[in-house]
């Protein structure tokens, strides 16, 4: 390990610990009991450019959709890969256009071949360029802690994100982390199934692969129309509390539609969460009530998007003490792994339990 990566590690980790110090604290922020009593395994977790943005702030490009498109014109203009005209065209278009991802669509399809196969394409080189050495700018890596902590007692993630720095942050924690795209079938269904533990499902692809961006559900014909994947993805909706964190538009993502919304016909029993930002009352009461139609329940992290990594820290926290009766193994190599194990133990010295006979070291300590 280079002295400059032991720094950065150590750094991100002198900042996680005074962050998770201060959530053991008790807190006045009032969660929903019927988020915070689910076992973790009960939950997908759907990660969104706000997490993104909180890891890693001085990376622009990951704060929105709308400053991925601008700096992925701005190397497209710095590599020459677009006309210049078409990238002024473009600017426009992201400055005022609502649906962002039917720019984005537009744009990948005008930097790929004119027989209109995304692949090979510009567009992967210039997400290339804008993500270059993402693992140098973690600054905040608190609410990627919280999400691993959460993947380490069972929850499962996907992301629309084509960034990868859960894995990165998750792979410096010596965790087995992989990185999945609707792509490859067998890992697919494996990581439905729940045989990937530490898996990352990139619903869009992810900007290392060059054939792997898609925006479209025209992009995964041999997912959408094989019964043997749809079935277990929308088995998923069903059976998953689904919680949205960073999220904005994803369930007008249309690839999210083509998965999971658009296929799963019964909706009444459904009973997912979103976290947002609280930025007006009207607008956001209005949001709440029109997603209880798709059976999600919106709740605020705050009003401003400083409150959201503590929010999402004390969410995840609250989140892993509620461990199935069997569930008595805990990975304590995490700050709030650690935080987990106490919450533990006190409980059994309280049920007057003997504490060195009920909890034993996580199978994933110390593992490589």
């Amino acid at each position: 390990m280079t002295d400059s990566t032991s720094k950065r590690r150590g750094s991100q980790m002198d900042s996680l610990e005074k962050m998770t110090n201060r959530s053991e604290q008790k807190s006045s922020r009032k969660f929903l009991k019927s988020l915070t009593q689910k076992q973790p395994q009960e939950l997908l977790l759907v990660m969104g450019t706000g997490v993104s943005a909180a890891a890693a702030p001085g990376i622009p490009a990951l704060r929105s959709w709308r400053g991925c498109l601008e700096a992925v014109l701005e190397a497209a203009e710095q590599l020459e890969v677009l006309h210049p005209g078409d990238v002024a065209r473009f600017r426009r278009k992201v400055g005022k256009d609502r649906d962002l991802l039917v720019v984005a669509h537009d744009l990948i399809r005008k930097m790929s071949p004119r027989t209109g196969d995304t692949k090979p394409n510009f567009f992967q080189d210039c997400l290339m360029e804008v993500f270059d050495g993402l693992e140098r700018h973690i600054q905040n890596p608190l609410v990627l802690q919280s999400v691993l902590s959460l993947m380490e007692r069972g929850t499962m993630v996907l992301t629309t994100n084509y960034d990868n720095l859960l894995e990165i942050f998750g792979q410096q924690q010596n965790k087995p982390m992989e990185s999945l795209d609707l792509k490859d079938k067998t890992k697919v269904l494996q990581w439905a199934r729940g045989h990937v533990k530490y898996g990352v499902l990139h619903i869009h692809g992810l900007y290392t692969d060059p054939c792997g961006v898609v925006l479209d559900p025209s992009g995964y014909k041999d997912v959408t129309q094989d019964p043997e994947v749809m079935e277990v993805l929308q088995n998923l909706y069903r059976t998953k509390s689904f919680l949205f964190v960073g999220c904005g538009e994803t369930l007008r993502d249309q690839i999210f539609q083509a998965l999971f919304l658009y296929s799963v016909p019964d909706k009444v029993g459904l009973e997912h969460y979103m976290l947002v930002l609280k930025e007006g009352e009207d607008q956001f009461f209005k949001h709440q009530a029109d997603m209880l139609l798709h059976g999600v329940k919106v709740v605020s992290f705050g009003a401003s998007f400083d409150h959201f990594p503590g929010y999402v820290r004390d969410l995840a926290a609250q989140i892993c003490r509620q461990r199935s009766p069997d569930a008595d193994r805990v990975d304590s190599t995490t700050s709030l792994g650690n935080a987990c194990q106490g919450c533990a133990k006190r409980k059994l010295e309280e049920n007057g339990t003997e504490v060195s006979k009920q909890l034993r070291p996580s199978d994933d300590a110390g593992a490589s």
